[in-house]
């Protein structure tokens, strides 16, 4: 049975924001190994957007940019959207009965990354998250988008562990 972790950087004021920091080198690798590992992601719709980046090949990338981009676009991506009419490649769009596909997709093996705070409120809700990993930055923004899009649900710790030198992984399951 696939284990659905909802994981993002986040401030230490709880926001979480791409454009405001971002992820060392070292930190950067750790995500690429993720991604090579994962069986699939399930994206919100302004998250996937925003992750479309990488469905492009640039010219300036180096090596770990170029490998995160391999790992992104080999897996398969479900992408939960109203307003989307279609997605890129190795993606399908879920528009409706979030909980079935979901539920679904919990039937296949490995690790599954869920994106998107709102979406991941949603699941949460649903009771279909499995795991938390807040990736804590020596930041505080002050506003944002916070990683909790409603009510923090009831949260165990279950490991930490500094990821980087400033970032430590903290890792979390329902109570």
């Amino acid at each position: 049975m696939a284990k659905l972790v909802f994981g993002m950087n986040q401030s230490l004021d709880g926001y979480v924001d791409h454009m405001a920091f971002g992820p060392s080198p070292t930190l950067f690798r750790h995500f690429i190994k993720e991604a090579e590992a994962q069986a699939g992601s399930v994206y919100g719709r302004r998250i996937y957007e925003v992750m479309r980046y990488w469905d492009d090949d640039h010219p300036e990338w180096d090596a770990d940019e170029q490998a995160f981009a391999a790992a992104w676009r080999k897996q398969p991506k479900w992408v939960v959207s109203r307003s989307l009419k279609s997605v890129g490649p190795n993606a399908t769009l879920v528009d409706d009965d979030l909980e079935n596909t979901i539920r679904a997709l919990k039937e296949r093996d490995g690790e599954i990354e869920v994106a998107g705070p709102d979406l991941a409120h949603s699941l949460t809700e649903l009771g279909l998250i499995d795991e938390y990993r807040i990736y804590l930055h020596p930041v505080v923004l002050g506003r944002g988008t916070p990683y909790f899009a409603g009510p923090r649900p009831p949260l165990r710790l279950v490991g930490h562990d500094r990821i980087d030198g400033d970032v430590i992984r903290l890792t979390y399951v329902p109570a």
